[in-house]
C-alpha cells in the first residue's frame, strides 16, 4: 500500500468497533460500547480531534489530538494523545500520514508546538517520532501523573 492509497478522514461513530481493534493492538483493549462511549466526549470536543486512515474502505490507523491553550508562552500546544496504525499497514506511511495531517492542525489552530509522550518500551515508536522531527525532552523535564478516584482509568 502507498500513502496515496490511504484517504484521511474524521473518525465517525461507526468505526467504534474498527477503533476498539486498532485500540486492542496498541496495547488498550476495549469493547465497542467503551469505545462507542469515548466518542461522546470526543466527538463532541471542539478542541480535540480524531483523524482516521482509510485503505480499501478499511480504518486501518486513528490519530487522536488536543489542542491546550499555553500560559506561559503565546500560543497553544497540541498534544497527539493516540497514535496507532493496524499491525498489517505498519512501514507503509500511514503513521506518518496520520501525523503530518495532526500537525496541519495543529498549525491551523494556533499551536506553537507538537508534543506526544510514549512508554519507553516504545522504542520503535521513539525512533518514528525522531526520524519526524520530534526530540525527547524527557532528560529537561518531568512528568507527574496523579489518578483521580472516580475519573476515567480509576
Amino acid at each position: 500500500m502507498s500513502p496515496r492509497a490511504v484517504q484521511l478522514r474524521p473518525i465517525r461513530r461507526q468505526d467504534a468497533p474498527r477503533l476498539a481493534v486498532l485500540l486492542g493492538q496498541l496495547g488498550y483493549p476495549a469493547d465497542t460500547a467503551a469505545v462507542d462511549e469515548r466518542l461522546d466526549y470526543w466527538l463532541e470536543d471542539p478542541l480535540s480531534y480524531l483523524i482516521g486512515a482509510d485503505s480499501g474502505h478499511q480504518l486501518v490507523g486513528v490519530a487522536g489530538m488536543h489542542v491546550c491553550p499555553l500560559l506561559e508562552v503565546t500560543g497553544r500546544s497540541g498534544r497527539l494523545l493516540a497514535l496507532v496504525v493496524d499491525d498489517r499497514c505498519r512501514g507503509q506511511g500511514v503513521g506518518r500520514s496520520l501525523v503530518t495531517a495532526v500537525e496541519e492542525l495543529a498549525r491551523e489552530a494556533g499551536c506553537a508546538l507538537t508534543e506526544v509522550t510514549s512508554s519507553r518500551r516504545r522504542t520503535s515508536a521513539h525512533e518514528f517520532y525522531r526520524r519526524l522531527g520530534y526530540a525527547d525532552t524527557c532528560g529537561a523535564k518531568a512528568r507527574f501523573v496523579k489518578h483521580l478516584r472516580g475519573g476515567a482509568g480509576s
